[in-house]
């Protein structure tokens, strides 16, 4: 892949990406809330491929969260949370107001959550968070994710797959499948 690191992108208002942001030839990422939560400390923690147009996509990375895009995607205002490893391949396109996400960001036991709204709370004072379970989420190449869809951690999109717009994916999804639904179902194969 070939990337120029410090790319201007339109709306990014240092005019420049994030030091440990990496952008292929040809590439756009527009829309000025693109990395309002970007707090990764890793090097390279954003990758995208050559050719890939991400416009309105909230890049939300905790410090420790990596996302890598392939080439020739097409995302439009998703939303990607990532505290350890988002993976998409090649001619990947997400619809509008489609969430991934690899954790829950929240404990799910009640002691935890306590725990965890008084550590994230201003009068917290620097109190350490809980724990909380992370799991990477894999989009295979040549996938379609409708509007408003939800993928959840830990989930795999096989190759050709088809997520119907409003689907909540919360397992693996086969390759070529298309599913629909909360919790998506599959209902059939992509031609």
């Amino acid at each position: 892949m070939s990337s120029t690191q410090h790319s201007p992108i339109n709306g990014w208002p240092c005019g420049t990406l994030p030091l440990n942001v990496v952008i292929g030839a040809n590439s756009l990422i527009t829309g000025e809330l693109a990395f309002k939560r970007f707090h990764s400390q890793l090097e390279k923690a954003l990758v995208i491929g050559a050719h890939c147009t991400m416009d309105g996509v909230h890049f939300d990375l905790g410090k420790d969260g990596r996302l890598v895009v392939g080439d020739y995607c097409y995302f439009t205002n998703a939303v990607l949370l990532c505290e350890l490893e988002v993976r998409v391949g090649n001619y990947v396109v997400i619809g509008w107001n489609t969430t991934i996400t690899d954790t829950d960001f929240h404990p799910l036991g009640p002691a935890e959550r306590i725990a965890d709204a008084m550590a994230c709370s201003p009068l917290g004072k620097g109190r350490p968070r809980p724990k909380v379970l992370t799991k990477p989420v894999i989009i295979e190449d040549n996938v379609w994710i409708g509007p408003n869809a939800t993928i959840l951690k830990g989930v795999c999109i096989g190759a050709g797959a088809f997520v119907e717009a409003g689907s909540l994916v919360t397992r693996d999804v086969p390759a070529r499948a298309r599913v629909l639904g909360n919790p998506a179902q599959v209902i059939g194969e992509v031609s």
